[in-house]
């Protein structure tokens, strides 16, 4: 099986507008038009996602930029307990706290991706929209090695993509989607919940069936 480029630049945009989605919004969210774009790209990619994705687009235009700062804070920075926690950590780990040892884990695997984080860059490592980054970084990996014909290299950055999806991000989505769900009435935020967790899960199977028909294809001969 040949990937298709035009699908991995699709998920590698779906995964880079997801994570702007989860820090606090931004002017370029409003201007520069990412939840009709994420909509739009999504109709190909995963359909029932971008029904979310739509829904969230018209929610984003409805609310004003204030409102939507003001439940972003409540849900995932405070300065009260945090409703729905953006850190990996506080679901995977026994003391549940910020930078336990799942974060350092996780800094480790972007590490051995060739990915390093600035001394300066000001979210923690398992953060929603940093950990949404990443496997935009490893899609453009693979669009990089498809690009240059290295099926080898493009075979790896997938089943680092697959990894890092089981190791690190589908362990927690569901509980810190669940509770933005049950923590809101914000159509935006309960929609951009709904589309991140019927994307990541979705991708995880496109993953798995595109790496086992690349297998298949490589090793022909393989029962």
């Amino acid at each position: 099986m040949t990937r298709d480029p035009s699908r991995v630049v699709l998920r590698e945009d779906a995964y880079r507008l997801l994570a702007a989605c989860f820090y606090p919004p931004s002017p370029e969210l409003f201007e520069e038009r990412c939840l009709p774009a994420l909509a739009d790209l999504l109709e190909d990619l995963a359909p029932d996602a971008a029904h979310h994705a739509r829904d969230a687009a018209h929610a984003f235009e409805q609310a004003s930029p204030e409102s939507l700062a003001v439940e972003h804070a409540r849900l995932f920075i405070g300065p009260f307990q945090l409703v729905a926690p953006p850190y990996g950590s506080l679901y995977l780990d026994d003391a549940k706290t910020v930078m336990g040892e799942s974060t350092g884990r996780v800094s480790a695997f972007y590490g051995s991706c060739g990915l390093h984080l600035a001394d300066d860059f000001h979210e923690m490592p398992d953060h929603i929209a940093v950990e949404l980054e990443f496997l935009s970084f490893l899609a453009h990996k693979e669009r990089d090695s498809v690009a240059a014909g290295d099926r080898g290299e493009a075979n790896r950055f997938a089943g680092l993509q697959i990894a890092f999806l089981d190791r690190f991000l589908l362990p927690w989505l569901s509980p810190f989607t669940r509770s933005i769900l049950e923590g809101t009435e914000s159509p935006f935020y309960r929609a951009i919940a709904r589309c991140t967790s019927t994307y990541v899960t979705g991708d995880r199977d496109f993953l798995e069936r595109s790496s086992a028909a690349s297998r298949d294809t490589t090793n022909p001969h393989t029962s």
